[in-house]
């Protein structure tokens, strides 16, 4: 199933009476990378499960180009790519086996082809046949990243990608992750390395408390951003569709917690 457009149509995720995420609006287009950004607890693992259709909204509608996430969601999920806190691999086999495995899941017409080059975007050819145990963090992590693309999804969600990497490891997942922008990929990444984020994303969609705080396009000086952003009032700047902040240029042209499916914070 593709799309080229996510839309976020005031969206809201409540636990019982706790409001994990409380109409939320934004859209991403093809070639996209747009941030979700945030303090611990303000719904960015939740908008997340939402995103990959694991939850319900509670209110408001998210659609994938002409696609419904309620009606079409185990349809779409061929088309969504997840890469969160759990890396979903497995230790004992290899990295060729573990990507053969899940290529094999998503009905792949060829796993050990899309296996092989899924390592050879990583960098990790040589290292096919070693049992993933033996890799380091930011190996896995470049290998969970496959994990996730093995089936050449159109949207891709990423849950704190950068954390425990290197900075040599860090660098590489930037550049993937521009590669895939420029293929025309949707990509989703909930983050607090504001460092590694600048000049990665797009458009950065602020979260506090559930709420959006802001939403800009094509951050600049993205720590300052934030720090302003967050010092706002309650409420203050919250529910824009797209706005700027001093310190950007031109806007984006165009369209442009999981926690799993448990009700914690981020």
């Amino acid at each position: 199933m593709t799309f080229d457009l996510l839309a976020v149509d005031d969206v809201s995720r409540h636990f019982g009476r706790r409001r994990a995420v409380s109409h939320i609006t934004f859209e991403a287009a093809r070639g996209t990378v747009l941030g979700l950004l945030g303090p611990n607890g303000a719904g960015k693992s939740t908008m997340l499960a939402l995103l990959a259709t694991l939850l319900r909204p509670s209110s408001g509608r998210i659609r994938y180009g002409s696609h419904d996430a309620v009606t079409h969601g185990p349809a779409l999920r061929g088309s969504i790519g997840v890469l969160g806190h759990d890396l979903f691999l497995y230790p004992e086999l290899t990295a060729q086996e573990n990507l053969e495995f899940f290529a094999g899941l998503y009905r792949v017409a060829d796993p050990a082809a899309a296996a092989a080059e899924g390592l050879r975007q990583a960098g990790l050819s040589d290292r096919a046949s070693d049992p993933v145990s033996s890799f380091s963090r930011g190996m896995r992590q470049r290998v969970a990243l496959e994990r996730a693309l093995i089936h050449q999804p159109r949207l891709l969600l990423l849950d704190e990608p950068f954390t425990g990497l290197d900075d040599a490891s860090g660098a590489a997942l930037s550049a993937r992750l521009h590669a895939l922008r420029k293929e025309g990929a949707i990509i989703i990444v909930a983050t607090h390395d504001l460092d590694l984020a600048e000049g990665l994303l797009d458009r950065a969609v602020f979260l506090r408390d559930g709420r959006m705080a802001d939403q800009v396009d094509r951050p600049q000086g993205l720590r300052g951003m934030y720090r302003d952003i967050m010092a706002r009032p309650p409420g203050a700047g919250a529910g824009f569709s797209s706005t700027r902040h001093p310190n950007v240029g031109a806007g984006f042209p165009g369209p442009s917690d999981v926690e799993g499916s448990r009700p914690g914070g981020d």
